[in-house]
Order: C-alpha cells, then structure tokens, then sequence
C-alpha cells in the first residue's frame, strides 16, 4: 500500500513534467503544424508509455539507487582508506552511467548520424569512463575540504587547451555527451554518494554544502574523456549519413510492437552490471540488512521495468514528433515561430526533468530554506529557454558556431566562481548538469536536428548538436547570477550566507 501511493505520487510528477510538451504538441497540430492521425495517436501513446515509465523508473530509483549509493558511500569512506574509496566510486560510476537513459538514447543519435562511424556503445563506455574516472575526484574534494572553484577552474582549463586539437564534431559532441550523461540516474546516486561521504565529516552542516559540486566535476570529466578519444581518432572525417525524416505511416501500434524486444534487451544489459553489484555487496560485503536487500531488489525490478518502458515509448512514439515539428516550423517564412517554440519548449522542458526535482529539494534542504525551490526553478526555467532559443538560431545563422557561445559562456561561468558565495558554485554546476535530462535529450534534441534537416546549408552534426551543451551552459550562469542577487540582498539585510 505504501509503495502504491509513493508509484501514484511519482505519476502526479511525472504527469505534470509530460503533460506540458504532450498539450502543446496537440496545439501544434490543431494549428500550424497539422500532423498525420496515426502519428498524433502515435505520440500520445508514447506519451502515456513515457510517464508510467518515467513513474516506475523513479520509484525504483528511489528504493534501490539511492540507498545503494548512500549506503555504499558511508561504508567505504568508514574503511578510512582512500584507494578504497576511489576504486569503489570508479567501479561505480562506470556502472551507474552506462544505465543512464538520456546517454543511451543520445549515443544512439551519434551513431545514427555519423553513420557507425562513432558506435553507440564505444561512446557509452568512453563517457563513462569519464564520470568514473573524476568521480572518485570529487569524493575525494568532499574530505579533504579542497575549493571546488579551484578544481573546476583547472578542469575547465585543461578543457581549453583539448579543444584546440580536435575537430568540431568531436568538441560538439563531448559537451552534449556531458550533459546527457547526468540524467535520472546517474543525479540521484552521485548526489547520495557524495553525501553519504560528506556526513563523516567532523562538520557535517559544512560537509552537506561541500557534496554539491560533485555533479560538476564529473560532468567536466566526460568532456575530456570523449575529447581524447578524438586526440586518439586524428583527423578522421566525420560524414553525415542522417537522411531527412521520412513520418512513417500504417499502423498505430506497429513500431511499438517492433522496437519492444529491442528495448527490452538494451534495458536488462544496461542494468545488469548495478544488479551483479548489488548482489557483489549484499553476498560478500553484508552491507544491507535482509528486509532492506528484499525492498532493494524489488526497486531494481521497478527500475527496470520503468527504463524499459521509457525507451519504448521515446523511441516508438516521442521523438519523431519532436524532429517533424523542428522540420515544419524552420520552412516557416518568418524564424519567429521557431525561435519561439524554441523557447517555450526549454521552459518546460526544465520542469519535465525529473533530476531537477531531486537537486531543489536537497538544494531547499541543505540551505535550511535560504535557497528556495522556487527561485532556483525560474533560474533554471530562463537559462534552459535561452539555450534552445540560441541553438535554433545558430541552425540559420551560418557564421555562428557553438563555440562562440561555449568560449565566452564558461570565461563568464568560471569568472563568476570567484565573486559569487561559495554554496551557489556547486548548487549551479550540479545544476547545468541536471538539467540536461531525458526529456532534453529526446523530445528537445529531435526537435533541434529536425530544423537543421531542413535548413538549406545547415550540417545536422554540427547544427543538429550542440543544444544539450547549450543547456548545459545557460543554467550555470543564471544560478550564479541568482547568488549574486542573493549576495546583494544578503548585504544589505546584513546577513551572510557563504
């Protein structure tokens, strides 16, 4: 009964994040963009699918990734040893972000257009490699205190200078990768093991401030991984095969039917390797008590299920409406309509990711309430619309490449690390990589790549990408300016809150 009404309030959640993009797609298509019946129909469904998977998917993360994390993270951090530590948070990283839902259906898009030139798998394994690796440097940062200004100021700079050594499909695809790698499941686990790490300190109030961060660290630690992986690829080129989306026509429920076994097989071998840990832990360490491995067991059981039917219902339904509207409103005389589509989908978009709504609580929680949700959410809301309201004028606009906002976007982000109060550097990294979801990176990615297939002279690899990174960015600054505002505010009350 208890787990019926949890599952009911995460479909009120879920329901609330869909909806919004669901009603504005049936708009679209009673107005500008009229879309074929069985298309229409198509969507909806996945619609439906997308939100009791989504449900499922959060309620087990709730009951078995999130303990799993938390528990894990004190136990080993109690061993006092730190190699002990890092092996575990690099064992575990790996493994928790190959599961990640937005970076398999991404790494997906990147072998779809380049052609297998780049393989979905080799880019999963890259990426979180990546996570892995900076993961164990952000628990590391949690103990010994170290400024995260600091390490975020020398990871971005060593960021830089890659940058000047690899193609831009690479560079394009190493922010995107970054971002749809710190989605619904990765978030929640980093952010419990970084606070079950934090709370043994001998501050603990100072030890929960110092577990934000820990998002941003490894979020930066998938952008080198993929830009080596570029140093080691050369000068290979990298041709776009995508072909402009054709909408299917027929039957209803046929790709449903079609894509089942395959989602199916990609959800148990992307969970497999947290369930041969979890049992790892639970047989040979004893970490969790009987009635908590039964309860965490059937947690994996709901994540399963709920990743199952998300791929499903995004694969068979969700993105191919995203990528026909993309394609329809960029033919539109005036870029108006684009530009501003663009605009309100990032809106709600931000409120449609689930992660966002596991940081502004612990955000909310952690500040005792000086930090409210509902401030961080209209910061979010604005950064995020303004990502994809750029992105799509980047698409027409042919001089304009995505370095030209990455370049002076993180020279401000990184300058603002050193005038804005300490708490709000970690809350706004961890939150550019939050925001970067599964809603981000399927509805909202289709959409994108649908308008540069339509714009004559736009490169759906260098146009159609680049709006997770975007994304990214864009919240990054609006939290830290909104700590600026808070700063000043605070000064003049004479208060502080550092």
């Amino acid at each position: 009964m208890i787990t019926l009404n949890i599952l009911i309030e995460k479909l009120k959640e879920v329901l609330l994040s869909v909806l919004p993009i669901t009603l504005i797609v049936i708009l679209l298509s009673f107005t500008l963009i009229p879309l074929e019946f069985s298309m229409l129909i198509r969507f909806i469904i996945g619609a439906i699918i997308i939100t009791l998977g989504l449900s499922l998917f959060l309620l087990g993360v709730d009951k078995a990734i999130t303990p799993l994390g938390s528990q894990v993270g004190e136990a080993t951090a109690k061993s006092n040893k730190l190699w002990i530590v890092l092996v575990v948070a690099f064992s575990l990283g790996i493994i928790i972000s190959i599961a990640e839902p937005g970076l398999l259906i991404f790494s997906h898009q990147v072998e779809l257009v380049t052609g297998g030139q780049i393989t979905s798998t080799a880019l999963t394994l890259v990426v979180s490699f990546g996570l892995a690796s900076l993961l164990g440097l952000g628990l590391y940062r949690i103990l010994f205190s170290v400024p995260l200004y600091l390490i975020l100021t020398v990871l971005y700079g060593i960021v830089f200078l890659l940058s000047f050594f690899i193609q831009s499909e690479i560079l394009i695809f190493a922010f995107d990768a970054s971002g749809a790698t710190t989605g619904i499941m990765a978030v929640p686990f980093i952010l419990a093991l970084a606070l079950g790490v934090s709370q043994l300190k001998k501050d603990s109030k100072a030890g929960e401030k110092d577990s934000f961060g820990t998002i941003a660290i490894v979020s930066v630690g998938a952008i080198i991984s993929v830009m080596i992986l570029g140093l080691f690829s050369g000068d290979t080129e990298i041709a776009q095969s995508l072909e402009p989306y054709q909408p299917q026509t027929g039957s209803i429920l046929s790709p449903f039917f079609t894509l089942s076994r395959g989602m199916w097989n990609e959800s148990a071998l992307a969970l497999l390797p947290i369930f041969l840990t979890f049992i790892f832990f639970q047989f040979f360490l004893k970490v969790f008590k009987q009635r908590t491995f039964r309860r965490m067991l059937i947690g994996l059981i709901y994540t399963f299920l709920g990743l199952y039917l998300f791929l499903l219902g995004v694969n068979a339904g969700f993105m191919d409406v995203g990528n026909i509207i993309g394609q329809e409103l960029s033919a539109f005389d005036s870029r108006f309509y684009l530009v501003l589509f663009a605009f309100i989908l990032g809106v709600v978009t931000i409120l449609a990711e689930p992660a966002v709504h596991v940081l502004t609580h612990q955000i909310e929680d952690v500040t005792s309430g000086y930090v409210t949700r509902g401030a961080v959410f209209i910061a979010l809301s604005i950064g995020v619309g303004i990502a994809l309201s750029l992105s799509v004028l980047r698409i027409f606009i042919v001089p304009l490449q995505l370095w030209h906002y990455l370049l002076p976007g993180y020279i401000i982000a990184v300058g603002l690390m050193y005038i804005v109060p300490k708490i709000f550097i970690g809350i706004a990294y961890d939150a550019g990589g939050v925001a970067t979801g599964p809603m981000t990176a399927t509805f909202s990615l289709a959409f994108v790549q649908g308008a540069a297939h339509s714009v004559q002279g736009a490169n759906i690899i260098l146009d159609g990408f680049g709006m997770i990174a975007m994304v990214a960015l864009t919240p990054i600054i609006t939290l830290q300016l909104l700590g600026l505002i808070y700063k000043i505010k605070s000064k003049k009350g004479g208060l502080s809150h550092e």
